[in-house]
């Protein structure tokens, strides 16, 4: 099969993250013995990730969780610094530049958009669009943000391949019509072989 774009989830296909290096940084900051939990933060979180509560809100909502009473640019320095670039998955993008379309699909919040832009160029020199759960309203696996994807990158679906770390997001996106694979970045070997069987134009 002949795949004339791929479709890339950023977290934990393009970089890995980790929320606890952030929570660690802010405890060790604070004193604080224990982090708000799951179920205190989430909510908010999500609601960012939608774009349906303001940068400044949940700045404010998460300093106060963790009782984080210092400059804001500190408190910044510490909430965005959990990414790590997945070379393998980098350099295999970059074979494929020029050749073939790439994309990016990601649940997102502004915060976190903003400082990987700054901080990697490849996302602006490698991929032609990009659709961002906060701009678009809508998070996966709903089958919505993928058929934003088909009409706004104008791809066929049959012929995209969609990558994501969740399962449930590949689903949503076979849901669509995307060929949808599911990513491990521990296992990037197993990515390029199941792949091999595809070319990419």
């Amino acid at each position: 099969m002949k795949i004339q774009a791929v479709i890339f989830d950023i977290g934990n296909v393009l970089l890995t993250f980790d929320y606890f290096i952030a929570e660690r940084a802010l405890l060790s900051h604070t004193g604080r013995e224990t982090a708000p939990s799951i179920e205190e933060l989430h909510p908010h979180r999500m609601a960012h990730e939608t774009g349906t509560i303001s940068r400044e809100e949940f700045i404010r909502i998460v300093r106060e969780a963790f009782a984080h009473d210092g400059p804001e640019d500190h408190f910044m320095e510490l909430w965005t610094r959990i990414f790590q670039v997945n070379t393998p998955m980098l350099e295999w993008a970059r074979s494929l530049h020029g050749k073939t379309q790439l994309y990016l699909l990601s649940n997102i919040g502004c915060i976190h958009h903003d400082h990987i832009f700054e901080e990697y160029d490849f996302f602006t020199t490698l991929f032609v669009d990009g659709i961002y759960s906060y701009k678009a309203g809508v998070m996966k696996p709903e089958p919505r943000i993928f058929e934003m994807a088909q009409t706004q990158f104008g791809v066929d679906p049959s012929t995209t391949l969609y990558i994501d770390d969740l399962e449930e997001n590949v689903r949503g996106a076979e849901s669509v019509g995307f060929i949808g694979h599911h990513y491990d970045p521990a296992r990037h070997d197993l990515f390029e072989r199941r792949i091999s069987s595809l070319s990419f134009s």
